[in-house]
């Protein structure tokens, strides 16, 4: 009879401990947690019935949700950009290294076990839900088909991270389930992980649930269920297909992808309005619908941040992970509170969190000359960003609406707080203005014959986040960027710049550029800016191609013979294995 110890359940990296008594839970969160200190389990026992495929994909969710993993994220996509810097109280010494741009292989950041746990328990689903549908007469064959393409779906965003932060890493689909089985394999190079991620994600994109439940208006709002952006649907398969195909340069198939995307909203929205007759705070952009800052008839801003920050589950998301107690329909979801926002970017009170926004984003912002928000009409700045005293606050997720009037602006104070109380920010990866922008992305790579439906996408997000309505002509000058592939590209990135600062994208978006130049010129003039001392000796280190990823750990190296540290961190640094 074969047993499962998970007291070993989160061991190193590749060679994780399989998870199956993810089964026993079929309630709740706390329930599952309080199941764990269990020491055996009797494996024949579970993947009898669909029960305990809904309970091993809940799991799937709540790992994807846990600090472990979310912090790690995060920080990935963020922490050496120009959006942060040090803040108040940080006690950890591992961010802080990273902020200074001093990475070694000693770094707490950069162990991968909780994300390998993740893709294990994917693999783990994967693996059984197929000989449950056989034996369950309840688990129809659709539904089967349905669930791996959500585990799926997690295993490939889970890969994808792990490739932009690490460039070459260990790759399997196959489960490890017992304390026998271990897997010791080389790094797979980035462009293969990338090629595996098409294949497998095109090959369950049309199995996945297009939603659970009906969207509905309730007085100037669409309400979505949570259900249908808590959880993966063929859209956040679409959404995550065109990203991948993006890093692939595949523009065709970017815009292949992202155009379902938006057409998908599209419809949404025609049938709500053919229902209720009006929806007060949507507007089209170029057709493609996008919340407006202020709702027809208001004269207030902020309407478009509280749906889509402080409310969570907006009409613009596509896929956003549930905080502090929020189960879905039928425990889809459950999850963890959202402590990277509560501790890092601010609270009630401590608005400075253990992050902050460097001056130079924000200093010159009254008088028009920050780089990144050249105008005090910019909605996003007020949201986004908090004035304490000399310094800058992160205060998006952190409350929970925006209401001001952009008639005084600049002279409102930057953010006009109302913080929410609880630490149940949802966490959005994706959007309907980030399909947009890597529309305009591809469009830009094709040529010049594009550049103007590409300005279109990048000026429809830069108006609703001013506050001009579709109608009205305004907004950015496409005779001022469509001189030249560089400038377009210029002002695509810095249109993402602005609509998804703090969202654990920056960094990523800098590597794609770099990878795109075959250098890291203009990642380096972008990285540097937050920095005040060491300048010449980051921007040493960054003209190395290979330091824009991340080193592997120390133990990952001595747990895993095959794996070969990268080049850029072979010397200059105690205790480097040679």
């Amino acid at each position: 009879m074969k047993k499962l110890n998970i007291k070993k359940s989160l061991t190193n990296g590749i060679t994780l401990i399989g998870y199956c008594v993810l089964v026993l839970s079929q309630t709740s969160c706390s329930d599952f947690l309080d199941i764990l200190p269990m020491n055996e389990v009797v494996l024949e026992n579970y993947w009898k019935e669909k029960a305990d495929v809904i309970s091993a994909v809940n799991g799937c969710y709540e790992a994807l949700a846990s600090n472990d993993a979310r912090v790690r994220m995060n920080s990935w996509g963020e922490l050496r950009s120009d959006n942060f810097t040090e803040g108040s109280g940080l006690n950890d010494n591992n961010i802080r290294e990273i902020l200074k741009e001093n990475l070694m292989q000693t770094n707490n950041m950069c162990d991968w076990s909780s994300v390998y746990n993740i893709i294990n328990r994917c693999n783990i689903v994967c693996h059984y839900a197929p000989e449950v549908q056989k034996i369950d007469p309840n688990y129809t064959l659709d539904e089967m088909k349905a669930t791996i393409a959500e585990m799926t779906a997690i295993r490939a965003y889970c890969y994808f991270t792990l490739i932009r932060t690490f460039r070459d890493v260990p790759y399997t689909t196959t489960a490890t389930i017992d304390d026998g089985q271990t897997f010791i394999l080389p790094a797979t190079p980035f462009n293969d992980v990338l090629d595996s991620l098409i294949v497998s994600l095109e090959a369950v994109k049309g199995d996945a649930l297009r939603r659970t439940s009906q969207e509905k208006v309730v007085g100037n709002s669409i309400v979505v269920p949570k259900e249908n952006v808590g959880y993966v649907t063929r859209w956040f398969i679409h959404s995550l297909l065109a990203e991948v195909y993006l890093w692939k340069g595949d523009w065709n198939n970017v815009i292949k992808n992202c155009d379902i995307v938006l057409d998908y909203k599209k419809q949404i929205y025609d049938e709500l309005l053919k229902k209720y007759g009006s929806i007060n705070d949507i507007g089209l952009f170029h057709n493609i619908p996008l919340i407006l800052e202020a709702p027809k008839g208001s004269s207030n801003v902020g309407n478009a941040y509280e749906q889509i920050f402080g409310m969570g589950s907006s009409f613009e998301s596509i896929f956003e992970i549930y905080y502090s107690g929020q189960v879905m329909a039928s425990n889809r979801v459950c999850a963890h509170e959202n402590d990277w926002v509560r501790t890092y970017y601010g609270s009630t009170s401590n608005t400075i969190g253990r992050l902050k926004v460097p001056n130079f984003l924000m200093a010159q912002f009254d008088t028009k000359k920050s780089p990144v928000f050249p105008s005090t009409s910019d909605c996003r700045a007020y949201e986004y960003v908090q004035l304490e005293g000399n310094s800058y606050g992160i205060s998006k997720y952190v409350r929970r609406s925006a209401s001001f009037k952009l008639a005084d602006a600049p002279k409102i104070n930057l953010g006009v707080t109302n913080y929410r109380s609880t630490r149940d920010a949802s966490w959005i990866l994706y959007r309907t203005t980030e399909i947009m922008l890597m529309k305009a992305e591809a469009l830009i790579q094709l040529g010049s014959d594009n550049y103007k439906a590409a300005f279109d996408l990048i000026n429809d997000v830069y108006k609703r986040a001013n506050g001009i309505s579709p109608e009205t002509a305004g907004g950015l000058v496409l005779t001022d960027w469509n001189t030249s592939k560089e400038k377009m590209e210029e002002i695509l990135f810095l249109e993402r710049h602005r609509e998804f600062m703090f969202e654990g994208k920056r960094w990523f978006d800098l590597v794609r550029m770099a990878r795109r130049d075959g250098n890291t010129r203009r990642l380096i003039n972008n990285a540097i800016r937050k920095y005040e001392t060491d300048v010449n000796v980051i921007t040493v280190k960054l003209s190395d191609p290979n330091y824009i990823y991340y080193p592997y750990t120390k133990k990952e190296l001595k747990a895993n013979p095959l794996l070969k540290q990268n080049p850029a961190y072979l010397k200059g640094e105690e205790g480097i294995l040679k």
